[in-house]
């Protein structure tokens, strides 16, 4: 029985893309149950849709707290069966109702080498920074930002003349091709549902 996930994004959902097209593929043993989206404007919407894969767009200003917003998503994944919550550029952090539905079984990537230059912005903070390395971490989801165990990390170089986007464009090329890897061994159960910090696969 193939292990099924949703993938939640707030923007132009390259990684979705990616993890979408290869799921559909069958090079990732897993079903893409649902796209998760918080901004009703956002480009990844049409992508799901071209795929077929089904969507739930919100709004969090039209529900009264975090909690409510989050019981409605829970009670769409539970009704979908997912196993796996897949963070791609979702820009919210989540709530206990969430980490407490999928605890332990929450990925999400960070365009750093975590924990450096967590939170928003991360590119332009390692720009901001001159550092010479930077690169892509695939972690566990929990309640801190960008703070749960770390799975796999990839370093990028960062050279002279690296603008925003030839950072951006580096850093989007080892994430396309990382996560779809921790994913396939999380799916798998090569990597073991995970929250704690000190509990590593």
């Amino acid at each position: 029985m193939k292990q099924s996930i949703a993938i939640f994004a707030s923007g132009s959902g390259s990684n979705f893309d990616t993890i979408a097209l290869k799921a559909l593929g069958g090079e990732l043993p897993c079903n893409v149950k649902l796209l998760v989206c918080d901004k009703p404007d956002a480009p990844v919407i049409q992508k799901a849709e071209t795929l077929g894969i089904e969507t739930l767009v919100f709004q969090p200003k039209n529900f009264s707290n975090k909690e409510a917003y989050e019981k409605m998503i829970v009670q769409r994944l539970e009704a979908l069966e997912v196993d796996w919550l897949i963070l791609a550029g979702y820009m919210r952090l989540l709530g206990e109702t969430m980490l407490e539905a999928y605890q332990g079984k929450i990925l999400n990537v960070h365009p750093s080498l975590l924990p450096s230059f967590p939170g928003k912005d991360a590119i332009g903070q390692a720009l901001e920074a001159k550092v010479t390395v930077t690169g892509v971490t695939i972690h566990f989801v929990d309640e801190g930002m960008d703070t749960g165990p770390i799975i796999q990390q990839e370093s990028v170089d960062v050279t002279p003349d690296d603008d925003r986007e030839s950072l951006q464009r580096k850093i989007q090329k080892i994430e396309h091709e990382l996560y779809p890897i921790v994913i396939h061994r999380c799916v798998e159960g090569e990597i073991k549902p995970c929250h704690k910090r000190n509990v590593h696969s």
